[in-house]
């Protein structure tokens, strides 16, 4: 839908808005608030309800009318801001010719400096300020939870963001290396009683040889084409954990798989136990806080390892690749050895997420790995900034533990009513969200790198020199 104008210009040879049309704005918000009366009538108008034996439906227009209000307030704003924007835009910096360009760190630079030492100080402080804050180990279980899933997608999207955000490929399927690394740690557990470290950097060589077979075919694709295979392989990969179930057991998925230990002490009551052994009470809380800090340990690997590789000949070779794969050929870089270290280093990532996952669930089923997982990765990725390692950590807090916030949202019932339920809007939010960040931040939160190789002095390169943005 296209805008009128909402700024009138002078008569000068350049045109430079002058003032904001209210007229205008009101009637594009206007003709904005009737399409969206248009799809809430038949989404957001009635709710069915249960009474007992009967089922009927329950009228919610004000619901409906406090959306319809609501984008039309949004959209005068946002007519408002784009105009103000456009003014400035256009008017010339008095001290632009007066005053010397001085290369001052660049606020992404500034925040980075703290930013990271106190995200990092927090990560490993994290159960301790819980368990302060709560006032015990059983109390503390609910955000110890939320810690340990948050850290899982952190180090899943770092894995996927060797392939988007480095190399520039863009993989749907990612999921299926996660399943690839679950189920290979379930398996080799349940039949061969293998422990878990044993099977930790087993499942990321499958995951990593299975990354490399999807490497091949998609050798020559691009865009498009290339997200439909990957697309295609992860529910291919579903599909035959459904169906093979000789081996996977099918949709029933596998139980009972064998717990984490700490390097060979259980986490039991026994003599034999983590607790008697460094002399402590017996709590259950204790082997997930060592889960905590096992996954907290494996994100950090990750970011570990993606930092070094981007500073080899390997990382570089994966951003000439996404910067324009032609000119990579001219320069004689392999290109085919390039996308294939690219997608079996992200997929090994994402094959010892998968074993994380099984040992702590202790239950894996073909349910778990959908293509909602691997769009909230790649969400996670683009949200944060293609590249940016911080950017993913930060936009994998915000989408998965923003959806776990809404559950506590209990105050909102006294305006809405008691059948209110906020987690129930979650998508809607997520999809708002996404919008917004293509509106204002198209390129990610963080929309500035570092760049691989620093000659004399270190400098962080504007998202909008670059053509993926964050690399």
């Amino acid at each position: 839908m296209n805008a009128p104008s909402i700024t009138t210009s002078s008569a000068e040879e350049t045109q430079v808005p002058s003032r904001f049309n209210l007229q205008a704005a009101l009637k594009d918000a206007f003709k904005t608030a009737l399409i969206t009366l248009a799809l809430s009538i038949p989404i957001l108008s009635y709710k069915t309800e249960q009474n007992g034996g009967e089922l009927f439906l329950a009228s919610r227009w004000w619901l409906v009318a406090a959306v319809v209000g609501i984008i039309f307030v949004l959209r005068v704003l946002e007519h408002a801001f784009l105009a103000t924007k456009a003014s400035r835009k256009a008017l010339p910096d008095p001290h632009q010719a007066t005053e010397p360009v001085h290369a001052e760190p660049s606020a992404y630079q500034k925040v980075s400096r703290f930013a990271i030492p106190l995200f990092l100080g927090v990560a490993l402080s994290f159960p301790l300020l819980v368990y302060l804050v709560q006032g015990g180990l059983n109390e503390s279980r609910y955000f110890v939870d939320l810690g340990i899933l948050i850290l899982t997608y952190v180090m899943l999207g770092w894995g996927l963001n060797i392939v988007v955000g480095l190399a520039g490929l863009l993989d749907l399927g990612y999921v299926a290396f996660y399943a690839v690394g679950a189920y290979s740690y379930a398996l080799l557990s349940t039949t061969f009683g293998l422990s878990f470290w044993i099977c930790l950097p087993l499942a990321g060589i499958l995951a990593a040889f299975w990354g490399m077979i999807l490497g091949f075919p998609v050798l020559r694709l691009r865009g498009d084409y290339l997200a439909i295979v990957t697309l295609a392989f992860g529910e291919i990969i579903r599909l035959v954990l459904i169906n093979w179930v000789d081996l996977t057991n099918g949709g029933a998925g596998i139980s009972s798989i064998p717990r984490a230990t700490f390097f060979g002490v259980p986490f039991t009551s026994g003599d034999d136990g983590f607790a008697a052994l460094f002399g402590l009470d017996f709590n259950a809380m204790h082997r997930y806080i060592f889960l905590y800090y096992l996954i907290l340990g494996l994100a950090l690997l990750t970011n570990f390892v993606t930092m070094r590789l981007r500073r080899l000949p390997i990382g570089r070779a994966w951003e000439a690749l996404r910067e324009d794969e032609i000119a990579c050929r001219s320069l004689g870089i392999n290109t085919t050895n390039t996308k294939l270290t690219a997608f079996a280093i992200g997929a090994m990532f994402g094959g010892f997420a998968g074993s994380f996952f099984a040992v702590r669930q202790g239950f894996v089923s073909p349910e778990s790995f959908n293509f909602l997982e691997s769009a909230i990765i790649l969400a996670i990725v683009v949200l944060g900034g293609m590249g940016s390692q911080i950017g993913v950590a930060i936009a994998a807090i915000v989408l998965v533990g923003g959806p776990e916030m809404l559950r506590n949202l209990t105050f909102l019932k006294a305006v809405f009513g008691e059948n209110f339920d906020p987690n129930e809007y979650r998508l809607l939010l997520f999809g708002a969200g996404m919008v917004a960040m293509m509106v204002w931040r198209p390129r990610g939160l963080i929309s500035e790198r570092e760049p691989s190789v620093i000659l004399k002095e270190r400098k962080a390169i504007s998202g909008s020199l670059v053509k993926e943005g964050h690399g």
